[in-house]
């Protein structure tokens, strides 16, 4: 799960990278991993700033002012296929063709096939383990086959097209043509979501004389963006926010607005029915944003209402009572609130939350996830003592942040706890976007609910019924026709997903291969030191090639470099080997060497490694060549 940005400015001297910043911090909780801006400005030159780390710690002011040009792409990466590894961190960019930078959100379930076309078809060096970077070079190769100099939204439509053809899974995308304009598109199941807006311009706004019918001038003074979830429309003044309908491309240029249905045929396998993923209203979405028609927040009311109605039966049948309902912060408490309403019991809150521990959903490790329940939740004694509670969970995933807070309600007095789930047992992996891959991490999976109960240490644990799940998102918009409900059910609208198939991606993406490709991955005996001296930045470094590597940590050293870029401007900062401070955007043309869900996945690598130094470049390679350039005007 990620959350992907692309804004097009009417003013050509604006700067979007601001705006793009205070967009992705909208979107933080959908990725906590990495950060990353790619923006484009004068001559089709890219600028880019991305590492790990909050939107916070990635972006500063001198880095954003960096960030030269009037459209751009963003991401936050919360990674689900590949590493944590800095090198994965998007946007991506390739230089041929004609420039592309590209942020995804979602998985693939045919990387492996897709892989090897791109290896011995295309000829196409894949430098990381990330599915976006297998979308970005599957694009990139359909959009050489035009073999034009200059591409119009025909070819585009036609690479789209084609690549929904040959990439299987969910994913909505975002890129970026070098002097061209903005694209997005969405997987024709619609499982990841992906809206789009506009506003009038700053300049269209100061000069409203303009009286001009014409579709050009009609498009003229519009700023555009695409943004996974509607919240950042609403917050940065836009308007008419729409879905990205399933298989729908977008292509935004500063003098048209091009859209098309690129839905494939339907197979045996997959009918390509609209199926967005039911987990996102769960969980994942902002509780202001509306996606797909349904406010999340509504649905996530009606879930407390039908959540309600299950409670009440199994407690009339086992003759039990609760004395008070109280929420998991933050995402369950508007469905908590509402099963408390339904039961005329008292709602209270009875944990108090620390806001600066991330979502432990998202931790990389189950003992890391463990300590950081305490750290983020802490029970009031005056709310549990002698008390049978109702605990509200959006979800129980792995079971290590229920059993935790479980324990606490009864360290600080608790008779009773029963614990109740806004969502179904999840007992199957997602190969979609969200990072459950095992199947036995899970702690529903081959259990039935007594026996969840008895692991997670609660007295009695009452679920969601799936239908009911699903009526309460459906009936805000009974146009959608199914949900993904994958991870509840084990069938995946796609198809093409078999029992051979996810243990192939427990293997790939379980904890312990994980934590091993953060400490080791690179180098075979140099552990995790020789791990952090090496940084890959994107797909485009060679992280093969003995030269690219950096020193090892003992050895490096930091040296300043103040040097002037090739159109006057004078760039300095610290690097290593090229490669420059998180903090800041160097010119680079090429020459030289780039509940129980956040994440402190920086905290553990700080206790393991040394410090690494990471990317922050831009204009990045190739683009300045004159054949990757496309003129504003065709």
């Amino acid at each position: 799960m990620c959350g992907i940005l692309a804004l097009l400015l009417a003013q050509q001297n604006a700067a979007a990278a601001p705006e793009i910043n205070e967009a992705l911090s909208l979107l933080q909780h959908r990725g906590q991993d990495a950060a990353g801006i790619v923006t484009c400005g004068a001559r089709g030159r890219f600028y880019q700033c991305k590492a790990n780390g909050m939107v916070r710690d990635v972006f500063d002011a001198p880095a954003l002012a960096r960030l030269q040009g009037s459209m751009g792409v963003g991401h936050v990466r919360y990674p689900t296929a590949g590493s944590s590894a800095h090198a994965e961190a998007q946007p991506f960019y390739v230089n041929s063709p004609y420039g592309i930078v590209f942020a995804h959100n979602g998985n693939l379930i045919n990387t492996h096939e897709l892989r090897a076309f791109l290896d011995a078809d295309a000829h196409r060096h894949i430098n990381t383990d990330s599915d976006s970077e297998l979308l970005l070079n599957i694009f990139a190769n359909n959009l050489q086959k035009t073999g034009k100099f200059r591409i119009n939204e025909e070819d585009i439509f036609t690479a789209i097209k084609d690549l929904m053809t040959q990439a299987h899974g969910g994913y909505t995308c975002v890129a970026m043509l070098a002097g061209f304009g903005i694209i997005a598109f969405r997987d024709p199941n619609g499982i990841r979501p992906l809206g789009m807006c506009s506003r009038r311009s700053a300049d269209a706004v100061a000069d409203p004389t303009s009286t001009s019918t014409s579709s050009s001038a009609a498009h003229h003074g519009k700023d555009w963006c695409f943004t996974s979830e509607s919240v950042v429309s609403d917050a940065l003044g836009f308007e008419d926010f729409q879905d990205v309908r399933p298989g729908e491309a977008v292509i935004i240029t500063r003098q048209a607005v091009s859209r098309r249905v690129l839905t494939p045929q339907a197979t045996a396998t997959n009918p390509y029915l609209f199926s967005p993923d039911i987990f996102e209203y769960v969980y994942f979405a902002r509780p202001d944003s509306v996606l797909d028609g349904v406010s999340v927040y509504r649905s996530r009311m009606a879930m407390g209402d039908k959540l309600a109605e299950e409670v009440r039966r199994q407690l009339e049948a086992r003759g039990e009572t609760v004395d008070v309902v109280i929420p998991v912060p933050d995402t369950s408490r508007v469905a908590a609130l509402q099963v408390a309403q339904r039961l005329n019991i008292p709602y209270r809150e009875g944990f108090v939350k620390n806001r600066y521990v991330g979502r432990t959903f998202i931790m990389p490790g189950q003992s890391l996830r463990r300590k950081n329940v305490r750290r983020k939740l802490n029970a009031m004694a005056l709310e549990f003592a002698g008390k049978s509670v109702l605990l509200v969970d959006d979800s129980i995933v792995r079971g290590t942040t229920s059993r935790e807070i479980i324990q606490m309600a009864r360290d600080a007095g608790a008779r009773r706890v029963i614990m109740a789930s806004c969502a179904p047992p999840i007992r199957f992996s997602n190969v979609y976007g969200i990072d459950m891959p095992s199947r036995h991490e899970l702690v529903a999976h081959g259990r039935t609910e007594e026996q969840v109960a008895q692991h997670i240490q609660a007295d009695v644990v009452i679920y969601q019924k799936l239908q009911d799940l699903i009526d309460s998102v459906r009936q805000f918009n009974p146009a959608i026709p199914s949900f993904d409900c994958s991870v509840f059910d084990g069938k995946y609208v796609t198809g093409g997903v078999d029992i051979q198939y996810l243990e192939h991606l427990e293997g790939l993406r379980s904890e312990n291969a994980k934590i091993k490709a953060n400490a080791g991955k690179i180098g075979g005996g140099g552990g995790a030191a020789t791990a952090a001296a090496l940084v890959a930045d994107g797909p485009r470094d060679g992280a093969d090639d003995a030269k690219m590597a950096a020193p090892p940590a003992a050895a490096v050293q930091r040296i300043d470099l103040h040097h002037q870029n090739e159109d006057g401007g004078e760039s300095g900062g610290t690097a290593i080997n090229g490669l420059g401070n998180p903090r800041h955007a160097y010119p680079h043309n090429g020459h030289d060497a780039d509940g129980e869900h956040s994440s402190s996945q920086q905290q553990q690598q700080q206790q393991q490694q040394p410090e690494t130094f990471m990317s922050c470049n831009g204009p990045m390679n190739g683009a300045d060549d004159l054949g990757l350039f496309n003129g504003w005007s065709r």
